[in-house]
């Protein structure tokens, strides 16, 4: 941006806090969560790496962002722009401790200027008032612009001009600016692999960052966003993994975030999520759902009364609404119906996850992304699932508005494909992988995130069910369900 802005058009939420200590530590708090910021050789490089955590979330939300700051020489108010940009709204140094106060002359002495200046010509602009000076030679922060690459090196500050200083006197601070309260959260040792194994016989090991690493996508896909989400699981071709990763997304964000979770068959007439899930002891779809939209609206309506059309799983903690599975019916869901299901679910459940057919004109497939928070496109790593994958997101955002907007932060899941009687070949592995990393690599550039999947046999057939995976696909799982949240 080549202009400044005013704090008063940046949003203030959410709340950020960089707070600095003169111990050698430091951290940002984002709507009440601390993130320990890197350590670094000196304060100036705290404040550096602690900036580079908020142009982070500049980057993540799109948009400037607020943040207070909080060091040992004074405190005040900066504003982030994702490009980096850094704007100083405010800044107040501390005053020295243990000076007594300057005696008051009997008669006014004219005020002392912070900063000397050279006299000005005649015609020259004049010259910035001494408290406008003040502030931009005491703000300690850095102005100019911090990204994450480059935290490891000290930001370069302009040199102070030499000033003749009279020393104000201390002022009492209010007991609004200060608490009692450790912010700094204490890190939890290790519980994984060998440091893990040394913490329980006794011997306390920080984590790996492996570790570190897993309980960060941990947090994030535990947190509660206020109001509903919807996520649409898309690719216009069959085969390309979307009822998997329906029900992955499903699990894991109902196990770790404990919120109300519903994945939505929206095929336009018989999808297969009601296939590859547990099935309750009633045959009832999205079709019987609309059918008693009324009376599920109705305030009066009792909130266990959505068990009579949707399906628990009891492991994963999920529920599924069926697509209708009459052999015999010729019912293809409509645009209104999809508002009308949607606007049920909305009031039963926080997270919505939808399937989808393979058909982006389809009236119930458009009225789907009307209603999407974030879009996911997961492909297997075969060149025509890529391709259609690559057409999905080119129609959406060739369609402008919302739908563009959701094919650029779209995160694609490539799975590595296999058959399971190769599964144990090594070639075929080796080559599958090789595949999956080219098509990840070629998605890069045009969606917000790409997680690879390893292939994994309880995803191939059956009722599938998050503690049936290997260890290593859970954690891919996790890493994915993690980047879909941080689109909400």
């Amino acid at each position: 941006m080549s202009t400044s802005t005013t704090s008063t058009e940046v949003l203030a939420f959410p709340n950020i806090r960089a707070i600095v200590r003169d111990n050698g530590t430091a951290e940002v708090v984002l709507a009440g969560n601390s993130r320990i910021v890197p350590a670094g050789e000196s304060l100036q490089d705290l404040r550096n790496n602690a900036l580079a955590l908020v142009v982070s979330e500049a980057q993540t939300l799109n948009r400037p962002v607020r943040v207070q700051i909080e060091d040992p020489e004074g405190h005040g108010e900066l504003i982030v722009h994702p490009d980096n940009k850094i704007e100083s709204v405010s800044y107040e140094a501390r005053p020295a401790r243990g000076r007594a106060p300057e005696p008051t002359p009997a008669t006014p002495a004219p005020p002392v200027n912070d900063t000397v200046h050279a006299p000005a010509p005649e015609d020259a602009p004049a010259e910035p008032t001494a408290a406008a000076a003040a502030t931009v030679n005491r703000q300690p922060w850095p102005l100019n612009p911090v990204s994450p690459e480059t935290t490891d090196k000290p930001a370069t500050s302009v040199p102070e001009t030499p000033v003749a200083t009279e020393e104000a006197p201390p002022t009492r601070r209010s007991l609004k600016e200060t608490s009692f309260l450790v912010s700094a959260p204490v890190l939890e040792p290790a519980t994984q692999g060998w440091r893990g194994a040394l913490t329980r016989l006794g011997v306390r090991m920080d984590p790996s960052a492996e570790e570190l690493s897993e309980r960060e996508d941990i947090r994030t896909v535990s947190q509660h966003w206020p109001g509903p989400r919807t996520i649409a699981v898309v690719n216009r071709k069959g085969g390309a993994n979307k009822t998997p990763t329906v029900v992955m997304l499903s699990a894991i964000l109902a196990r770790y975030s404990g919120a109300a979770t519903v994945a939505w068959d929206n095929n336009e007439s018989q999808g297969t999520l009601g296939w590859r899930t547990e099935k309750g002891a009633h045959d009832r779809s999205v079709l019987d759902l609309i059918d008693s939209s009324t009376e599920l609206r109705s305030p009066s309506t009792n909130a266990a009364e959505i068990a009579k059309f949707v399906h628990h799983q009891t492991a994963d903690k999920f529920d599924v609404l069926r697509s209708d599975e009459n052999e015999e019916g010729d019912h293809e869901v409509t645009a209104e119906e999809v508002d009308i299901a949607h606007q049920v679910l909305t009031r039963y459940y926080r997270l919505v996850v939808m399937d989808s057919g393979n058909t982006a004109r389809a009236a119930n497939w458009r009225r789907m992304i009307h209603h999407t928070s974030q879009l996911v496109v997961p492909v297997t790593a075969i060149e025509d699932r890529a391709e259609a994958a690559r057409l999905t997101l080119q129609t959406l955002e060739s369609r402008g508005g919302h739908g563009a907007e959701l094919a650029r932060n779209a995160v694609v899941i490539v799975s590595e494909s296999t058959d399971a009687k190769r599964a144990m070949s090594g070639d075929a592995l080796k080559r599958a992988k090789d595949e999956a990393q080219r098509i990840a690599d070629g998605f890069e550039p045009f969606v917000r995130a790409v997680v690879r999947i390893p292939y994994d046999p309880a995803l191939v057939n059956g009722p599938i069910r998050y503690e049936t995976l290997q260890p290593a696909t859970q954690r891919a799982w996790l890493a994915a369900a993690a980047a879909v949240a941080k689109g909400f």
